[in-house]
């Protein structure tokens, strides 16, 4: 059996300079982290050992000096809120959520309805549109009709969605609605854009992939999207341990990918597990690509 891995995958800018600012030293057993700081397990369990106290709110609970906003961003509100409290605010919100939250105010002093393609619940989609007073999230094409009656609407995503998913909704829209004036700011980031164009390509060529990343991460998700919406079959997991030697039962040609929130040693400990899986032939692997770096 080949095995192949994705040319980009994993861990990109904004994670990781989040890691990194919360695993500093000089905060170690002084920092609170407001939600998950990124939608992996292992990194949640790293940040743990380190000191970092994580909780789902704000509250005056809260005994540390420093607050860190997620690499999701958060709305201002929050940032204004931490400080009133008399904490100091840790934004380590990824530099592209924030252009995301850029675009939305300037639809809104255009006077555009702003609208948000992604998932309402997602952390992500909720800083954005924490302090809008009216707005709209669409997640797919069944709810393109709580657009009915507006007469300019500004449209952003979520950063981790499909960019054809996106652009097709947007096409929609504007036919569902041929009268309204319709913007539209390509707000999915580069790096996700870069790992869905590299697992679309080598899902071409073989006939099962691994997916590896947080159970809750979307960016994740949606790689494992893309191979099934291929026809090729797809196995999200989070860690090594999660394989098992039936997934490989008659393939030739396995692909691995992974999220942008995915740690380069869980990646590498998976390659590694399936490389010397018992039981499993191997003719002929690639190498680990070289980390990426975006420029912020």
């Amino acid at each position: 059996m080949r095995v192949t891995v994705a040319k980009s995958l994993g861990t990109c800018f904004g994670v990781q300079d989040a890691i990194d600012l919360a695993m500093d030293e000089s905060y170690r057993g002084d920092l609170t982290v407001i939600g998950q700081l990124v939608h992996n397990p292992q990194t949640i369990q790293q940040l743990q050992e380190n000191g970092a106290n994580i909780v789902d709110k704000l509250s005056p609970d809260i005994h540390t000096k420093h607050v860190m906003i997620t690499a999701h961003g958060a709305p201002e509100s929050v940032h204004r809120r931490v400080k009133e409290m008399g904490f100091t605010v840790l934004d380590a919100s990824c530099p592209l959520v924030l252009r995301v939250h850029k675009a939305v105010s300037r639809f809104v002093r255009a006077g555009y309805h702003p609208v948000v393609i992604g998932d309402a619940l997602h952390v992500e989609v909720k800083g954005i549109v924490g302090d809008l007073e009216d707005y709209t999230v669409i997640r797919d094409q069944s709810e393109i009709d709580k657009l009915k009656g507006r007469a300019r609407v500004g449209i952003v995503s979520q950063t981790t969605q499909q960019i054809d998913f996106v652009l097709k909704l947007v096409g929609e829209i504007r036919e569902r609605f041929p009268q309204m004036e319709v913007e539209f700011c390509d707000t999915v980031c580069q790096p996700t854009k870069a790992r869905q164009v590299a697992v679309r390509e080598l899902a071409k060529e073989v006939d099962v992939m691994i997916v590896v990343g947080g159970h809750n991460s979307s960016n994740t998700k949606k790689l494992a999207l893309v191979c099934a919406e291929m026809g090729v079959e797809a196995h999200h997991i989070e860690r090594a341990s999660e394989l098992d030697p039936r997934m490989f039962d008659g393939k030739e040609h396995v692909g691995i990918t992974a999220g942008t929130s995915t740690p380069r040693e869980v990646i590498e400990n998976v390659y590694q597990a399936i490389i010397h899986m018992p039981g499993v032939d191997i003719s002929e692997c690639s190498d680990l690509p070289p980390k990426e770096k975006y420029l912020h």
